[in-house]
């Protein structure tokens, strides 16, 4: 009589044990997305950034800007995109624009 009691005890803990390690099925959760107005700023801004980056033009804070921007995009946040890249675009375009200053020549 120990015996079964034994085994059947045993043969209960096994159960519960694997019932208790068995992962609980997970729904896919969909990507995080960034709203289309944001989208349009980071792809005017990659735009005004690699405009400026192919003039040899480039502020380091576009740049840094636009790094910020593509990093909240990744954690989907909207708000810090749209003004990353609004930021990105601005210095860009300032960047471009300096290159028509006159030459600052000193000394002369």
């Amino acid at each position: 009589m120990s015996k079964v009691l034994l085994t059947l005890t045993s043969a209960a803990l096994l159960i519960l044990a694997g019932c208790a390690s068995t992962p609980e099925p997970t729904a896919k959760a969909e990507p995080a997305t960034i709203s289309a107005e944001a989208q349009a700023a980071l792809s005017a801004a990659q735009a005004d950034v690699k405009a400026a980056k192919a003039k040899n033009a480039l502020w380091t804070t576009s740049d840094s800007a636009l790094k910020a921007a593509e990093e909240a995009a990744k954690k989907a946040d909207s708000a810090t995109v749209i003004k990353q890249a609004k930021l990105a675009s601005d210095q860009a375009k300032l960047s471009n624009a300096q290159l028509s200053y006159p030459e600052l020549k000193v000394g002369q």
